[in-house]
């Protein structure tokens, strides 16, 4: 077991990892926000990536997710710890409180969200985009660090970086969602093909401005909070590390299993290779 954890907006580095090593990965989708590190944390193996790169220097449309989630499965990562500020769209979830979504709505439009095509038809159940397992994980710790945090909610992936209007944040209230934020549902599509477990540690940073009391979202008000969220996320993160089980019970260690359409002989060699880390067990059965 090897646990990736992928930091957002203000969590550009992880405390506590030992042996620390730096891994320049090229990957088939292009070069990863930044150097993989990989170490132990509470004697589990661990990866750390910061999405936005050194200097929080790529917009959330320029991530490149299907390198950054190759890269980690490439490593022999097998779950996904992603943390991410978001706004709250919901009254009773304030700022400084944490949230483990369970569900997700796509409101992107200019993003890769898959590895397959080009020779490959792969269609992977998504009904429950969440691995279970996580989330009781890290509702176990956000109890065990003392934080307010909510256990389910939907989160609105929005394209960005422009926030939201207030008609688009009544519309996605109007939808149930919990937090808006720009980044995880890719992440979230591609672990799942990649037969990774994955969960979300959604920061809520600001009411979105549907609030009419509240001052609209800056950027200012984001970064002031998530500052001081941290250090909080950062314990929630190492005591998830050592709860995670050993043993995987929750199915996404076999989601492509029966998604792969295309018959293996007639897949492309060339792709074959790309794709090596992700369906590399089912090439060696065909």
């Amino acid at each position: 077991m090897k646990i990736g954890i992928v930091g957002g907006s203000g969590l550009y580095a992880l405390d506590g990892i030992a042996g620390v090593q730096e891994t320049e990965i090229a990957t088939p989708f292009g070069a990863p926000s930044g150097p993989l590190v990989t170490g132990t944390l509470n004697g589990r193996a661990v990866v750390f990536l910061s999405r936005h790169g050194a200097g929080h220097r790529l917009l959330p449309s320029e991530i490149p997710f299907r390198a950054n989630i190759w890269a980690l499965k490439s490593l022999g990562v097998t779950h996904v710890l992603s943390v991410s500020a978001v706004g709250s769209l919901k009254e009773e979830i304030a700022p400084g409180h944490m949230v483990f979504p369970d569900q997700f709505i796509d409101r992107t439009f200019h993003r890769e969200t898959t590895f397959f095509g080009r020779g490959i038809v792969v269609h992977v159940q998504f009904g429950d985009p969440v691995c279970p397992v996580l989330v009781d994980v890290l509702a176990e710790s956000a109890g065990a660090v003392g934080v307010t945090f909510h256990k389910g909610g939907t989160y609105i992936c929005m394209e960005g970086p422009v926030f939201s209007t207030r008609a688009e944040s009544q519309l996605y209230r109007s939808w149930g969602g919990a937090v808006i934020g720009m980044t995880n549902l890719q992440e979230a599509k591609l672990s799942r093909e990649a037969e990774m477990c994955f969960a979300t540690i959604a920061l809520s940073t600001d009411y979105d401005c549907w609030h009419e009391h509240e001052e609209e979202v800056s950027v200012e008000a984001v970064l002031k909070v998530m500052q001081e969220n941290v250090a909080t996320s950062k314990q929630i993160l190492a005591h998830a590390v050592s709860a995670v089980p050993e043993a995987r019970t929750c199915g996404c260690g076999d989601a492509l299993k029966d998604a792969i359409l295309t018959p293996l002989d007639r897949v492309p060699e060339s792709l074959k290779a790309d794709l090596r880390p992700l369906i590399g067990r089912y090439l060696n059965c065909a």
